[in-house]
């Protein structure tokens, strides 16, 4: 018990933190139409944003709407996105998730519409929990949970909030110790502060404003291995 309290306070300073600098969650992540945020937040996974872009900035001229994700031709999508990590396996999930999304509600699809909730949007191929909660904070400022990326989870360590390794396990335990209310500013916030002040590589970063919060987060640098789920979604 007396550990879960230092944590929520932990947290509570941490999050008070990333509301101060990062008030207004958006990711960095190029699309136009909401089921491009859907692909790209795909493409993202094991990948930097910047490279994302590079391919979206391309495609996403010749692919707009499900419709036209879920006509794209599977070879040629492969080698359009083949700069990403596991390219060939985001190809197939893009196409596949595309078609369920097109297909009318009787049909076990949605329209043509990118679905509200994480339940609906996990039932698409190569979507799991942290997809579907940037998709529904991005799109609908809805926060049914903490999104946890790579730089969540590097954070959620060194900082000890959690104990699991999982993605998902570790949303869960960040959602038990952060207000509802504040899980818009976890993920955004943890995200820009990874990328551009604390980055993965050790160095010193006593002066950096969360390891002020905690400075034994300075010693504590584990692996960035991006906990990949068996499943092939994210």
């Amino acid at each position: 018990m007396m550990k879960t309290e230092e944590r929520k306070g932990r947290a509570k300073r941490i999050v008070a933190y990333l509301k101060k600098a990062y008030p207004k969650p958006k990711t960095e992540l190029h699309y136009k139409t909401p089921f491009q945020l859907v692909v790209a937040v795909m493409l993202s996974a094991q990948c930097t944003d910047k490279a994302v872009n590079k391919v979206t900035d391309v495609i996403f001229k010749k692919y707009k709407s499900p419709k036209d994700f879920a006509g794209a031709n599977l070879k040629t999508l492969t080698k359009e996105i083949s700069s990403l990590s596991f390219f060939r396996n985001k190809a197939k999930a893009v196409i596949s998730a595309a078609k369920v999304v097109e297909k009318n509600p009787p049909a076990g699809g949605f329209g043509g519409k990118v679905p509200r909730t994480v339940a609906e949007l996990t039932r698409l191929p190569g979507v799991a929990y942290k997809t579907a909660n940037v998709v529904l904070g991005e799109l609908y400022d809805t926060w049914e949970g903490i999104p946890t990326d790579t730089h969540v989870k590097r954070f959620a360590h060194r900082f000890d909030l959690v104990d699991n390794i999982d993605l998902t396990k570790i949303s869960k335990e960040l959602e038990a110790l952060v207000p509802k209310k504040d899980w818009k500013y976890v993920n955004n916030g943890l995200v820009l502060y990874g990328r551009y002040v604390c980055s993965a590589r050790p160095h010193d970063c006593m002066d950096h404003p969360l390891t002020r919060v905690w400075p034994e987060a300075a010693t504590k640098w584990p692996k960035a291995n991006g906990g990949r789920r068996g499943s092939g979604k994210l």
